[in-house]
Order: C-alpha cells, then structure tokens, then sequence
C-alpha cells in the first residue's frame, strides 16, 4: 500500500519535491521507493526530464488501477472496524414461538433500524434444537426456556412472567378472577413435550405437585398458538406464560392462580468463545427490551 500510495502522490503532483511534501517524507526516499516499484513491476511510470515529470503509458493505466485498490483497501479498514463494533456482519438468531409474544419482535425492529447493514436471519427452534444448533454454529444466539448446562454456553435471563391458565370461555373455572391450582386436580391438558421443551414440562409438572396431583395428559403441542386453538376447541386446558394473552380469542380467557410463585423465563443462550461485535450489538438492545422483574 505503501507502494501505492508514494505513486499515487508523485503522478497526481508530477513532482517529486511536492509530493514528498504531500507525504511528509524527504525527496530522496520517495525517488528511490518509485524505483523499486518500477523494477518490481518491470516497467517504466514516469518519464523524468530536468524540467518535468510525465506519465508514461502504463503509468497512465496504473494509476487508474492504483486509485481504485487503495480505496477498496480504505473501504476494507471501515468495513472490519464497522465489525469490530457491530455495525454490518451477519447474525442468526434462533427462537422458541412463545419469546415472538414478549419482547423480541420489539428489540429486533430496533435492532434492524439501528444496524440496517446486518444480515439478520430469525429461526423458530425449539430449545432443544437451538441448544444443537448453538453447538453447531447453525445460530449465533437463542432465545429458549432454561435450564440451560452446557458449560461453553453462557446465558442470560430477557424475560420472566407468571404462569396462567388458559380455558375455554365456556369452562366453568372461567366465571373466576383467580383460579386455585387444586381445582384442576381432575382437568384435561394440553401439556408441551417433555422431549423438546423439558424445563417449561418441568415446571407446569412442579405446579401441579405443590397443588396434589399429577396433570392428566391428553393433548401435547409445542406452539402456544396451537395449544391455545385446542383449549378453544374444548380438548382441554393449559399452563401458559403471561405474554401469551397477547394472543386474542373471544373463545379463550386467561387467569392467574392462586399463591403460584413460579414464573415461565427465558434465557438468551450464546457460545461463550464468540468474539462477534454484531452479537455484542444485538445483545445491547435486547437488554433494553428484556423484563425480569
């Protein structure tokens, strides 16, 4: 670049004596780098007289060329420190479809009209996927239900909410505000896979215990808006985290119930060796967005 530069000056000056002042270097120097670079490229850029300094044919052409690869290599420098501090790259995220009903379409938009110069690609997964795809580097982050143990993932709590129940709006628990657990010792439900979402099972299992019984399993769906068109449909009910309610039906109410502490989280899930200033962006904004109170 060095090269490029020094040629550069002298064949837009056409003298030696300005153009090593337009580089801050002294004369000679700069009259023997033009050299070098002549016998490196086995050609002649200048002809030089006593009065002036021309280009030559060539050096016509390769200043041309010269111009234009010291300004790729000037867009080349912005566009890693642009990276360096997340302003253009490409990230992947992955989500479960609950996390679509909090705060993620919010710190998404605002992330798209900070950072236009990001690729960014969303993926519904469920936390089981996104924890293979983590591994993987299918996807850069995940917004899953925890817990999370994998040691070279590190994670962060965005979001935490109350349980509810959702019932048909023809379900007679549906006449209360608040619903204590132990009524629906002998209810239908509609329960999410153990296999792909253990710790949200895990819980809703944890509600049902501290209320005396065990849920009587007869629908499994993984998306809420499935599980909630079933609960319409009269099949039965289910546990849902509070964002949910978001998603309207004149057939379903959502209650809260009665002394349940427990609250539905959600975690953000990286790889911990990721060095990526596009992620640390994202990250930025999602933290403004997250509620964990």
């Amino acid at each position: 670049m060095r090269y490029f530069e020094y040629f550069v000056a002298v064949a837009e000056e056409l003298n030696f004596s300005r153009a090593a002042e337009r580089l801050n270097i002294a004369q000679p120097p700069l009259s023997q780098q033009i050299q070098r670079l002549e016998k490196k490229m086995g050609v002649k850029l200048f002809v030089r007289t006593k009065r002036k300094v021309e280009l030559t044919e060539a050096g016509i052409i390769f200043l041309e060329e010269a111009r234009r690869t010291l300004a790729q290599a000037e867009s080349a420098v912005k566009t890693a420190q642009r990276a360096a501090r997340g302003e253009v790259g490409r990230l992947v995220v992955g989500f479960v479809g609950s996390s679509a009903y909090g705060f993620l379409p919010t710190a998404v938009r605002t992330f798209r009209e900070r950072f236009p110069d990001v690729e960014l690609t969303l993926k519904e997964l469920t936390t089981v996927e996104q924890l293979q795809a983590l591994k993987t580097e299918l996807i850069d982050i995940g917004f899953l239900r925890p817990p999370i143990f994998e040691e070279e993932l590190e994670q962060e709590t965005v979001q935490k909410e109350p349980f509810l129940i959702a019932l048909s709006e023809k379900h007679p628990l549906a006449r209360l505000n608040t619903v204590p657990p132990q009524a629906l010792a002998h209810e239908p439900f509609i329960l999410v896979p153990p296999s792909l979402a253990p710790g949200f099972y895990n819980q809703m299992i944890s509600i049902c215990a501290q209320a005396g019984f065990q849920p009587r399993k007869v629908q499994e769906a993984i998306q809420f808006h499935v599980i909630v068109s079933l609960v319409a449909a009269g099949l039965g009910i289910a546990f849902v985290p509070s964002a949910i309610q978001t998603f309207q039906r004149s057939d379903v109410v959502y209650r809260p119930l009665e002394n349940i502490t427990t609250q539905a989280e959600i975690v953000a899930v990286w790889r911990s060796k990721s060095s990526s200033g596009v992620l640390r962006s994202f990250l930025e904004v999602v933290r403004n967005y997250s509620v964990t109170n």
